[in-house]
């Protein structure tokens, strides 16, 4: 059972609202009131209550990353618990309290021994929580592999969808897919019946093979402007269908690299900020203290733009090496609101992926709670209820 906290002196962005000068009381594990810093001195919490003051620093729903690969030298690639349980511990460092480790298809039993691993960690983290396993493939286009190993893309095939489901004990929660390979439409309805979200990414997609996508339930996009077709002024492709469409969800790196920062405010001028995720996209390298760098079993280094490059050849982009409260902090520098990017942190990926009492801050949800600084660094992290890290 988690304590009965109070988060006091609080500046709240609860995921659709700022509310200034507020408290919270934490029981059991849930909010059970947000209340004003007028009514605090009238309120009677029981004597066992501990009270944290916040001093004025944000208060924010626990960050959720939806598409991460590794952290501070863990990663899903490892094969093993012990590394997932080790990107859960380092995750509470940059405020986040809920992630979905993401799998490369880098062969069949590879990816079936990593979503095992995936599913062996869950129920015995000691940081963020794992939501279930995200897997990056194999349904794409060898048009638009990124960094995923070309051998391991394989044509639609239902048989081993239900494989890569049933290896995952229910736990798939998303899989990234190219919309114009032959039999996706079947794919799509199978996904649907097993309740796996599909996201249009490493894709080749005419505009049109974009609107058969869309209309067979393909909502969402990976890691949008990479790894996928361009626009263009008599197709739009891929990055045009995203565009037009403002129901068409998407994820942004949003480390300056992957993505030029006045694309991003672009991007957030068109579409709602209830249909753009922040992720990270991050690497195990990633805030690795010591050692060589390895991601995916490839030697990378950290390049001058600060995202992470082949050792062997610098200008082959490798992957990100981006935090999500660095997102958030980025998008502020860039003139995006925080109150809008923190929803695209927290409420968008649960009500994208129908995570219901996580991602807002509202009485009856669960105390997965983030409070910053004004460089959105984590002064602490409650995880149900449970402070696991306390700078205030």
């Amino acid at each position: 059972m988690s304590q009965r906290s109070v988060i006091k002196n609080a500046n709240i962005i609860s995921g659709f609202a700022v509310l200034n000068d507020c408290g919270i009381f934490i029981e059991d594990g849930f909010i059970a009131d947000i209340f004003s810093m007028k009514r605090y001195e009238s309120k009677d919490f029981p004597s066992d209550t501990v009270v944290f003051d916040a001093g004025g620093a944000t208060v924010c729903p626990g960050l959720i990353d939806t598409h991460i690969h590794g952290v501070c030298g863990f990663g899903v690639e490892d094969m093993t618990s012990e590394a997932i349980l080790g990107m859960s511990r380092a995750l509470v460092e940059f405020g986040v309290t809920s992630f979905i480790p993401t799998v490369y298809p880098d062969g069949k039993e590879k990816l079936f021994v990593q979503e095992e691993a995936i599913c062996s960690a869950m129920g015995n983290e000691t940081g963020a929580k794992i939501l279930g396993i995200n897997v990056e493939g194999p349904f794409i286009s060898q048009k638009r592999p990124g960094a995923l190993p070309l051998e391991s893309i394989s044509p639609v095939d239902i048989e081993y969808f239900d494989e890569i489901i049933d290896h995952g004990h229910e736990h798939v929660i998303c899989m990234t897919v190219a919309p114009e390979l032959k039999h996706m439409h079947e794919l799509a309805l199978r996904a649907k019946s097993r309740h796996v979200t599909l996201l249009a990414g490493h894709t080749d997609a005419s505009y049109e093979n974009m609107m058969e996508g869309m209309q067979c339930g393909i909502l969402h996009s990976t890691h949008f402007f990479n790894a996928m077709s361009r626009l263009h002024h008599r197709n739009p492709g891929t990055v045009g269908a995203i565009l037009i469409h403002p129901d068409m969800c998407c994820e942004i790196i949003a480390d300056g690299v992957h993505v030029h920062p006045e694309l991003v405010k672009m991007v957030t001028r068109m579409k709602p900020a209830e249909n753009i995720v922040l992720i990270t996209d991050s690497l195990k390298p990633n805030h690795q203290k010591d050692g060589k760098l390895f991601a995916n079993g490839v030697e990378v280094v950290m390049g001058k733009d600060g995202a992470f490059v082949s050792a062997s050849d610098e200008t082959l982009l490798n992957g990100s090496a981006l935090t999500l409260n660095k997102a958030i902090y980025n998008m502020k520098q860039w003139g995006i609101s925080p109150e809008v990017t923190v929803q695209m942190a927290t409420e968008s990926p649960a009500r994208i992926y129908g995570f219901d009492s996580i991602g807002v801050l509202v009485p009856g949800n669960r105390a997965d709670i983030s409070v910053f600084d004004d460089n959105f660094d984590p002064l602490a992290v409650f995880i149900d209820g449970n402070p696991v890290l306390c700078r205030i």
